[in-house]
């Protein structure tokens, strides 16, 4: 007669038991530096704060994929969500662009290809303007991080190729569609041709991603609480206190930048912020760092030029943030 098998423990493993002091797995872009020790330099004309408009522009499947909802989950085509979000490349964007030009505001514009299938006059206006194109994908249907290395390589060459061929400039910068990135995301940016990323949340200043070419990505500050969708969709903040928040930010970044120089981005989705009545409170945020520009006490750029600065700096051996 066998003995039985010893039962399973279902007590939970210690996870002090084994390694108690062992480091926690990496991600081996760049290493730990506080912001209080960093070498200092300056933005152009002496500048010390960077100020800059992440614009999306998005084009959404309909009756499939992903999108920000204003409403309950409703079964495919949803069109409630769908035509809210359309709302933005209709109306809200154009109404956005309005302002832009009353203000003198140039704008990072984060685009999905598929725009230039669906509204390519959108993407014109913008490229006309001057404003940085930026890739996004090619839809915020899909999430990035859920493609294999073949198919990411695909999307990144593909985005890159579609905007240069129909804007004339191929983009220098990438925001993953739903801030979603594989393990290898930053490698195939630097392979493919990208100078930076907008994909991390984690400084206030421009950061180099180590990649496995060797080629250095720049992390340009992107934000994820100065952010539109996480504040009135995730928060249900509402436009007065949005603006607020804006102004806030800025005026303590502001402070902060005597010490060191710092970025601030506004990251903004036209189907958001083009409402009208969150259009009247967004002027006045931005008629507030309009004036500081006016005033010469801020550098009001793009993420691009930002990424172009700092590379200069490190090439000219004036910086060093190795």
């Amino acid at each position: 007669m066998h003995a039985p098998p010893p039962a399973k423990s279902t007590a939970r493993p210690d996870p002090c038991s084994a390694a108690p002091f062992a480091p926690l797995p990496h991600h081996g872009r760049f290493d730990y530096r506080p912001i209080t020790r960093r070498p200092d330099y300056c933005w152009p004309d002496g500048k010390r704060l960077a100020v800059y408009i992440g614009f999306n522009l998005e084009h959404f499947a309909f009756g499939e994929g992903l999108g920000a909802r204003l409403g309950p989950v409703s079964p495919e085509p949803d069109v409630l969500n769908y035509s809210w979000r359309e709302y933005g490349n209709r109306v809200g964007a154009w109404r956005c662009l309005e302002m832009f030009d009353q203000l003198g505001l140039p704008a990072g514009a984060l685009i999905n290809t598929a725009l230039y299938d669906h509204c390519p006059e959108l993407v014109a206006a913008f490229a006309a303007r001057g404003d940085e194109l930026i890739g996004h994908g090619h839809t915020n249907s899909a999430r990035q991080s859920d493609f294999d290395p073949d198919t990411e390589i695909t999307l990144l060459k593909g985005c890159r190729e579609r905007i240069a061929t129909s804007s004339g400039v191929a983009p220098s910068g990438w925001l993953s569609p739903w801030i979603s990135e594989s393990r290898l995301t930053p490698d195939l940016l630097a392979e493919t041709g990208y100078r930076y990323t907008l994909n991390w949340c984690h400084d206030d200043q421009p950061v180099p991603m180590q990649t496995r070419c060797g080629r250095r990505l720049w992390s340009i500050p992107y934000p994820q609480e100065l952010n539109d969708i996480p504040m009135l969709i995730g928060r249900q903040l509402d436009a007065a206190p949005f603006a607020d928040m804006i102004i806030d930010n800025f005026d303590e970044m502001r402070e902060q930048s005597r010490q060191q120089p710092l970025v601030m981005g506004i990251a903004l989705h036209p189907y958001l912020v083009g409402q009208p009545y969150r259009l009247r409170h967004l002027r006045r945020a931005l008629q507030h760092l309009a004036a500081a520009r006016d005033r010469g006490e801020i550098w009001l750029t793009t993420p691009g030029a930002i990424c172009t600065h700092i590379d200069r700096l490190c090439a000219d051996g004036v910086l060093d943030l190795a």
